[in-house]
């Protein structure tokens, strides 16, 4: 009997030295999971808040956590264009396409980004403007040397068009383990199904991570023109024209003179 208990014992902790034990666990909610754009949308921010749970079997780590939270769009292509003068006209010449990148990227952390992990880990899970992957299609024309520029030139106006942004210091931990931050979302954001993705950091390493979805939807009769406008494509087009005519012609009657 001693012997079984003595190898049951070590058997026991031979399996539970071979699974790596888990302190923390991330857990993380939204506000809201639906954006609801009408036509008097001029923008909102939804919160992110959650909590970071620790295992009362483990010995909790020494040393502060870090967080980042991303909210991250549809992938989509986009073109970026470089304009030179042709003739002593200022004209769209060179162009680099963008494959699959996000739509909207915002993402909000405790410190600067680069200090939170190894940029291998950062380029890994994509954290942070520095750390997208800008895949660029094969029919690519621009020099190698001039690809950083497009780069730099396609995050810069996605910025100013308040599509992407990165901002430090932005998640705030409420007590030791519980943290809340937000993410305005602009007037033009696009419509689609988005994920929101927190990373809990120590030390450079990656202990928990969460993911959860976000909708951005059209509704009313915004809603209704647009899906109106993909399934009956030809008779929108011949109600715009009509409505355009029918417009011209108000306007010249209103405006007539004598």
């Amino acid at each position: 009997m001693i012997v079984r208990m003595a190898t049951a014992l070590i058997l026991c902790w031979a399996l539970a030295g071979s699974q790596p034990g888990r302190a923390e666990e991330l857990v993380a909610s939204v506000s809201s999971d639906t954006v609801s754009i009408q036509s008097n949308f001029t923008g909102t921010e939804i919160v992110i808040f959650g909590q970071v749970i620790r295992d009362t079997n483990t010995i909790g780590r020494r040393g502060t956590y870090e967080l980042a939270v991303v909210v991250q769009g549809p992938p989509q292509d986009i073109t970026a264009r470089r304009k030179g003068r042709f003739a002593g006209v200022w004209v769209n010449r060179d162009y680099e396409q963008f494959r699959d990148v996000p739509a909207f990227y915002a993402v909000t952390s405790t410190v600067r980004i680069g200090d939170m992990a190894d940029r291998v880990v950062l380029d890994e899970h994509e954290i942070g403007l520095n750390h997208l992957n800008l895949a660029v299609s094969g029919s690519s024309a621009v020099p190698l040397s001039e690809r950083d520029d497009f780069r730099e030139a396609f995050l810069r106006l996605r910025q100013q068009q308040g599509l992407y942004s990165e901002r430090h210091g932005a998640v705030e931990f409420l007590t030791e383990t519980m943290f809340r931050t937000t993410i305005p979302l602009p007037a033009n954001i696009p419509v689609g199904n988005y994920l929101v993705k927190s990373f809990l950091f120590q030390d450079g390493v990656l202990l928990s991570r969460t993911e959860s979805d976000l909708f951005v939807r059209k509704t009313g009769f915004e809603q209704f023109t647009f899906d109106f406008s993909r399934e009956y494509s030809f008779v929108y087009g011949i109600v715009a024209v009509m409505l355009a005519m029918f417009t011209g012609w108000l306007a010249g009657v209103i405006f007539k003179k004598d």
